[in-house]
C-alpha cells in the first residue's frame, strides 16, 4: 500500500517559487471573464459524426402527429429530428435508425418519464450506428428492474453533447458490446441511482471506449457517479463531485483497461457511502492491457472519518499518478507498479472558496508553479490543455508556451 506521505512533496525550492510569482502574474487576470464561460467542446479523439442526409422532422409538445414516439416510427437512417421546446410527458421513444441527429431546438426540451419508458428500459433507446443527441433533459424515468434510464445505448458510436439527466436510476446506460462508443461532452447527470446502489449517474458497459469531457456528475444516490467497464477510458476536464449525496465512488474502472484521467476536480462528499474517491480494479481485469494515469487532477475527500483517493486492486500492469493535488484526510492504496510525480497534500485555504467547491488556487498559494514550466514537464503523463467551467463546459487554456509554469491539480488560473 503506498501511503500518501511518501509522496507528498517537501517545501518548494526557490526556483518553484520564482515559477509561483511568475505563474500569479500571468495567469490570474484570466479568470474573470470566463468564470461562466460556455466554451465549444474540444473535438474528441474518436470520429462519432453522424452522416446525415438533409431531411428534417419537427417534433413539437403535446401534438401526437409530431410526438418523439410518432418521429421515431417515421424516422429514417440520415434524419435530423429538430424537438421543440417544451416539456414531453411520457413521450418515450426507441430509435432503430442510424446517422441520426436529435437535437433540442429553442431551447432545451425536458423529456420527462411520468411512469413510461421504451421497452421498459429507458426515456430513449439507442439501437442505431453513429447516433448524436444535443440539447435534450431526460428525467424521471422509473423501471420494473430498477435500471432505467435516459438513454439505453445498445449500438454505438453514440455522442451525447449539451444534455442533462436528471432524478433518473441512470443517467447513461450503455450495454456490454466490445465494438460500442460513447462520447459525452458538456453535460449534466445530478441525482440519478437508487437506493440499492445497482444503477449510477453514468454507467458504461464492457465497450471499446469512453471519451467524457467537460461534463459535471452530482449528488448521486447511493450509487457511483461514473462507472466504467470499458476498454478504453478518457476522463478529461470534468466536475464529479459528491457534493451532500449519498453516493459511492466518484470514478470507478470496474475492470480495469486503460484510462486516462486528466484536470478533473473530484469531490466526496461527507455522506458519501463509500471511502474510496477513485476505485480501479475492484472486480477483476477483463482487458489485456490494465494501465491508469490520473494527472493534474484535484481530488477531495471531504468524509470526517477519511478515505482513500486512489484504490488499485492486485493485476494492474502500471499506475501513473502526476502532479495531482489531494485535500483531506486520507492516503493512497496502489496494489501495482507505481510512478509517482510531485502529487501533493493541498490546504482548503490554498483555494479560492473551497465550501463552494472553487478549487482554483490563490495566487499567493506556495503550490502555484510547483509543477514546472509546459516546455519541461513530461508530456507522456498529459498536460492540460483545457480546464473545467462551472457549469458542464471546458474552456481552452489560450496563450501558453513552453515557458509557461503549471501549477499541480485541476485548475492553472488563479483566484486572486
Amino acid at each position: 500500500m503506498e501511503r500518501l506521505g511518501s509522496i507528498a512533496g517537501g517545501r518548494m525550492p526557490s526556483r518553484r517559487r520564482w515559477l509561483a510569482a511568475m505563474a500569479g502574474c500571468t495567469a490570474a487576470a484570466a479568470w474573470p471573464a470566463l468564470a461562466r464561460a460556455r466554451c465549444e467542446a474540444s473535438a474528441t479523439e474518436v470520429v462519432l459524426a453522424p452522416q446525415t442526409s438533409g431531411r428534417v422532422l419537427r417534433v413539437e409538445p403535446g401534438d401526437p402527429l409530431l410526438s418523439l414516439a410518432a418521429t421515431a416510427r417515421a424516422a429514417r437512417d440520415g434524419d435530423t429530428i429538430e424537438v421543440a421546446a417544451g416539456d414531453y410527458r411520457g413521450d418515450v421513444a426507441a430509435w432503430p435508425q442510424s446517422d441520426l441527429l436529435i437535437r433540442g431546438a429553442g431551447g432545451r426540451p425536458r423529456l420527462i418519464a411520468d411512469g413510461r419508458s421504451a421497452e421498459d428500459k429507458a426515456i430513449f433507446v439507442i439501437k442505431g450506428q453513429r447516433v448524436r443527441v444535443e440539447g435534450l433533459e431526460f428525467r424521471g424515468v422509473r423501471v420494473r428492474d430498477r435500471n432505467g434510464a435516459g438513454i439505453r445505448q445498445e449500438s454505438g458510436p453514440l455522442t451525447v453533447h449539451d444534455c442533462v439527466f436528471a432524478d433518473n436510476e441512470n443517467g447513461i446506460l450503455s450495454g456490454n458490446i466490445p465494438t460500442m462508443e460513447l462520447a459525452i461532452s458538456n453535460s449534466i447527470f445530478l441525482d440519478n441511482g437508487n437506493d440499492a446502489g445497482s444503477a449510477h449517474n453514468l454507467y458504461a458497459g464492457a465497450m471499446e471506449r469512453l471519451h467524457v469531457e467537460g461534463c459535471w456528475f452530482g449528488r448521486s444516490r447511493v450509487g457511483h457517479l461514473l462507472k466504467s467497464r470499458a476498454r478504453v477510458n478518457v476522463v478529461r476536464y470534468s466536475r464529479l463531485a459528491g457534493e451532500n449525496g449519498t453516493g459511492s465512488y466518484e470514478l470507478e474502472f470496474a475492470e480495469g483497461g486503460e484510462a486516462i484521467v486528466l484536470g478533473n476536480l473530484i469531490q466526496q462528499g461527507p455522506a458519501s457511502e463509500n471511502q474510496t474517491v477513485v476505485s480501479y480494479g475492484v472486480e477483476g481485469y477483463r482487458w489485456p492491457n490494465n494501465t491508469l494515469t490520473m494527472a493534474f487532477n484535484t481530488i477531495v475527500n471531504d468524509r470526517i472519518k477519511g478515505g482513500t483517493f486512489v484504490r488499485v486492486s492486485k493485476g494492474a500492469a502500471h499506475v501513473t499518478l502526476a502532479h495531482n493535488l489531494l485535500v483531506g484526510r486520507g492516503s493512497l492504496a496502489i496494489d501495482a507498479p507505481l510512478t509517482s510525480i510531485d502529487n501533493v497534500e493541498a490546504m482548503r485555504r490554498d483555494f479560492a472558496n473551497a465550501d463552494d467547491l472553487d478549487y482554483r488556487l490563490r495566487a499567493a498559494s506556495k503550490l502555484v508553479g510547483r509543477a514546472g514550466f509546459h516546455g519541461a514537464s513530461d508530456a507522456s503523463v498529459g498536460l492540460p490543455a483545457r480546464e473545467y467551467m462551472h457549469e458542464a463546459s471546458s474552456c481552452a487554456l489560450e496563450g501558453m508556451t513552453s515557458l509557461t509554469p503549471l501549477s499541480p491539480g485541476a485548475f492553472q488560473r488563479l483566484a486572486q
